[in-house]
């Protein structure tokens, strides 16, 4: 590590020596001023940095520990694949299973199908920043990833409030369920879901690929994650900021919010329950809803709400558990979600036989 202050230390460590030589003063040596052709070279060369855009990013990853590389690769190859298995059977059964035919597997359907778009937006980038050694992605590949990595996390958020307002609507009136959670009801719920993340991830993404890039193009993350992108900017990102704000607000602070509010309710109601068998039948038809927003709220807490390490040693060994919790965060909670809802639920259990026998059968009569 350089020491700028070394030479002054020294000076002011070693004190003056007597010497019985005359004291020569040497000559003044005068420096000529630069000419106006080297401070135009300059100025030309300072224009040029300040304005060439970046058009790539590299992605740092694990470049600085290859051992964990192939290990990782094959951990987050085999959750991908289990991902896609699990919540592409919940779409296909709540597609061609009628007695799922409800608005809480309809909202099922659309998170299984949300998940699968959310961690393939990412995960293939990942996978392959594991086996290539320069790790680059394109500026317009870069925007199309933050878009669709922006627009499910957000579409999640409010998809997982509607949720529960549809198990609060289920447990607390149930003779009005019908009416409310009607198809014209659900399905505009869920298309307004979609619609307000999509709309969300438009502004954000735009917001950030509007600055303008130079210099420094190394991403400290594994995929174009909007925090460790903004760090490059060459620009003033003060409405980036206010804008993503306004967003954690509106889609993190008012679902969750919404959510606790629900459930409040739906445990009063349930309480309230006069048998022990009630209760629990009541309990178990929000059990896996509740499960599945605890650990997608609670590891987006547990991320961003830990404190920093100020020791540069622990830094970087922070730095680095960031971004293995950030990318478990990627992957974990889609796959767990239809483990949980398949082995919370005798309906989904039922189904998922049924599918499969049919397709056994079909099989043999072929």
């Amino acid at each position: 590590m350089q020491k700028p202050f070394l030479g002054l230390q020294n000076l002011a460590g070693n004190s003056p020596r007597k010497s019985s030589r005359t004291h020569v003063t040497p000559l003044k040596r005068e420096i000529a001023p630069p000419s106006d052709d080297l401070l135009q070279r300059r100025h030309i060369i300072e224009n040029v940095n300040q304005n060439t855009s970046v058009s790539e990013f590299i992605l740092l990853g694990l470049s600085a520990h290859p051992k964990l590389e192939k290990m990782f690769f094959v951990l987050i190859l085999a959750m991908y694949l289990v991902i896609l298995l699990g919540n592409g059977v919940l779409i296909l059964v709540t597609i061609f299973d009628s007695h799922l035919h409800t608005p809480m597997y309809f909202f099922l359907g659309n998170l299984s199908f949300l998940d699968i778009c959310y961690t393939t937006s990412s995960v293939p980038l990942i996978l392959d920043s594991f086996l290539t050694p320069r790790k680059t992605i394109s500026f317009s590949a870069c925007a199309i990833q933050m878009f669709l990595s922006f627009a499910m996390g957000a579409t999640e958020c409010v998809l997982l409030s509607m949720m529960a307002f549809d198990r609060y609507v289920a447990i607390c009136n149930p003779l009005r369920y019908p009416v409310v959670m009607s198809k014209a009801a659900y399905v505009p719920m869920a298309i307004s879901s979609w619609g307000a993340g999509i709309t969300n991830s438009v502004v954000q993404t735009s917001l950030a690929m509007r600055l303008h890039f130079c210099g420094d193009n190394v991403i400290n993350h594994f995929t174009c994650e909007i925090l460790a992108v903004l760090k490059l900017a060459c620009a003033d990102i003060s409405i980036n900021v206010i804008s993503m704000v306004l967003a954690n607000v509106i889609f993190l602070g008012v679902p969750v919010l919404f959510i606790i509010v629900s459930y409040i309710f739906i445990l009063t109601t349930i309480l309230r329950i006069p048998s022990a068998e009630g209760r629990k039948k009541a309990f178990s038809t929000c059990s896996a809803h509740l499960t599945v927003v605890i650990i997608f709220y609670g590891t987006i807490l547990f991320m961003y709400g830990k404190p920093k390490s100020k020791d540069p040693l622990g830094a970087d060994k922070q730095d680095l558990g960031d971004k293995l919790i950030s990318l478990f965060y990627d992957v974990l909670t889609p796959m767990l979600n239809p483990i949980i809802y398949s082995l919370r639920n005798k309906d989904v259990k039922v189904a998922v036989r049924n599918l499969l026998s049919k397709k056994v059968l079909h099989k043999t009569r072929e």
